[in-house]
């Protein structure tokens, strides 16, 4: 949700897959509301040359990109500069994942967005599910198709709000094969890779838990604010022992997905006697996007530590990796889980899978 009354509004039209119509949608509300009376401008399109998607930007303002000079390459993209001297009351900016140009003020295009949001600009963009953060391995271990470009699901929790651009699988394949979204030769190699109907369905799928999750969140929000009577359950708490290594991200976005299906707040305990501090600072950094409260643990990794992490957290739920790295070792150790039980007598203990999905 908004963090202040002065800063923009966020709108993501979040899809399964390229093809489904996002910029299209995001073009059309553009349209309505200039109808309506505001100020709406184009920061930035990618239309693919998509007939289709050519003809719907009209008479929409188009604020010109920045050029980015490196040698003999020239890159256009987003102005930032551009479009807070132009002052629109919408801005409409597409694909926010994208990594920007080298010399650009900001590495990532959500960071833009963060800046015109910040300056009472309202903002509409599109992602696809595969480009946020926690879903990241997810999608990988689906399609066999490592995305290296992602969006914070803090960013994503923070938007006003999130429109799913559905689209049957079979009516996307049916585009994809009349070149509407790929070119023939190009549209061949995608039905045989990433848009196979089982993939595509899997990804449908995602997209619609991940949007049906967002709604059930905003619904129990809207009902405390209004004083609505129902019975609330206690919230979970989730801790999860997260050792800073190459592991760290796997096991985390694991976490954060069981903390979303358990409706919790989740928290990092992440030790770091014997770590490497770029690895520590690297793993809060994806803790604290992904939304956890991190607390770094120092001295011993037993079990009377993690058990007394899980008390002062008041957490319910533990999480604990299993992995192949030896100082993880503890977490296989004969009886040690039996230990923690013991330690713990009303929280539920989950160890999850550490070793990274292939393809």
């Amino acid at each position: 949700m908004n963090l202040s009354s002065s800063r923009g509004h966020l709108r993501i039209l979040l899809g399964a897959a390229p093809g489904v119509g996002k910029t299209y949608a995001m073009l059309r509300e553009g349209h309505r509301l200039k109808a309506s009376g505001r100020d709406v401008v184009i920061g930035l399109v990618e239309t693919h040359n998509r007939p289709e998607t050519v003809a719907q930007i009209g008479d929409l303002e188009v604020v010109p990109r920045a050029r980015y000079e490196r040698g003999s390459v020239v890159q256009e993209d987003l102005d930032v500069r551009a479009v807070l001297a132009r002052k629109p009351d919408v801005v409409l900016i597409d694909e926010l994942a994208h990594t920007n140009p080298a010399g650009a003020p900001r590495e990532r295009r959500y960071e833009d967005v963060e800046v015109l949001l910040d300056s009472g600009i309202d903002v509409i963009t599109t992602v696809n599910i595969q480009h946020i953060e926690s879903l990241h391995d997810v999608v990988e271990s689906i399609t066999g198709i490592q995305v290296r470009e992602t969006v914070p699901d803090r960013f994503v929790q923070e938007a006003d709000e999130v429109q799913l651009i559905d689209l049957p699988v079979d009516s996307l394949l049916e585009r994809m094969e009349a070149g509407h979204i790929y070119p023939p030769d190009q549209a061949l190699r995608a039905i045989q890779h990433f848009f196979r109907p089982g993939n595509l369905n899997a990804l449908r799928e995602l997209a619609l838990r991940h949007t049906a999750a967002g709604v059930d969140d905003m619904l129990e929000e809207y009902m405390r604010e209004h004083e609505i009577e129902a019975v609330w359950p206690a919230a979970d708490r989730i801790l999860v022992w997260l050792v800073p290594d190459a592991l760290a991200g796997v096991t985390m976005r694991k976490a954060f997905r069981l903390a979303s299906g358990l409706h919790g707040e989740l928290v990092v305990a992440l030790p770091t006697e014997g770590y490497d501090e770029y690895e520590i600072r690297r793993t809060e950094h994806l803790a604290v996007d992904l939304g956890a409260t991190v607390e770094r643990v120092g001295g011993t990794c037993d079990a009377a530590v993690i058990a007394n992490q899980v008390r002062e957290a008041n957490a319910n739920v533990l999480v604990l990796a299993q992995r192949p790295s030896t100082k993880g070792r503890f977490l296989r150790k004969e009886g040690r889980t039996e230990q923690l039980h013991g330690l713990l007598d009303h929280v539920d203990i989950y160890l999850i899978d550490a070793i990274e999905q292939s393809g």
